[in-house]
């Protein structure tokens, strides 16, 4: 129904996932293949947290990543239910880490128990794994996925950014372009990642 009230066929859906850490929220934006313009179409509370606002940059740290990703795998016999993998360590992060070991095996998933990860409760996981598996069925290969620390706004900038390092706050200035133009457009980002693994939009 939530398709039917937005005009989206099935047959026709592609996706694309927003996450805000802070403010616990997972959000599917829908559209037809052949529209360019998403609309948000449904909205989740992320139902654990893990680690601290900021980046994800070595195994070990907590961290849930930040930034600008896709789903990679799909994985219908999770030990948390049912999961869809997204492709961190991406070349932003591999760019920005020294650390021997980025990790990985960062899933948004089911059940309510995280370490980096996006959990979404059983019955969450199992509209959000099928919006996913229907659009990769028609066609969609990188469901983009765009996490966020919180809502990049410029009340929640100054208000974070007298408790963290510089590194991350120029981080999180360089995400919030994508972020921005995201929010004004409603279209799938076109990204590419400097040699300092900055995000250019």
């Amino acid at each position: 129904n939530t398709l039917k009230n937005n005009n989206i066929k099935l047959e026709e859906l592609n996706i694309l996932i927003t996450a805000y850490k802070e403010e616990n929220i997972l959000e599917i934006y829908a559209k037809n293949k052949s529209d360019s313009i998403y609309k948000k179409i449904a909205s989740y509370n992320i139902a654990a947290k893990s680690g601290i606002l900021g980046p994800k940059r070595m195994e070990g740290d907590l961290q849930v990543p930040e930034g600008f990703y896709y789903i990679d795998r799909f994985n219908p016999a999770s030990s948390y239910y049912l999961s869809l993998g997204i492709n961190y360590p991406n070349e932003s992060d591999k760019k920005k880490s020294n650390a021997k070991r980025l990790g990985g095996d960062i899933f948004i998933h089911g059940n309510n128990v995280t370490i980096g990860c996006l959990p979404m409760t059983d019955d969450k996981i199992k509209e959000i794994y099928l919006y996913a598996l229907y659009s990769k069925d028609n066609g969609q290969n990188r469901i983009p996925v765009y996490i966020f620390p919180f809502k990049m706004n410029e009340e929640n900038i100054n208000h974070y950014q007298k408790y963290y390092n510089k590194s991350i706050i120029n981080f999180w200035e360089n995400i919030k372009k994508g972020y921005n133009i995201f929010q004004n457009t409603k279209k799938e980002l076109i990204i590419k990642t400097d040699s300092n693994g900055n995000y250019i939009f």
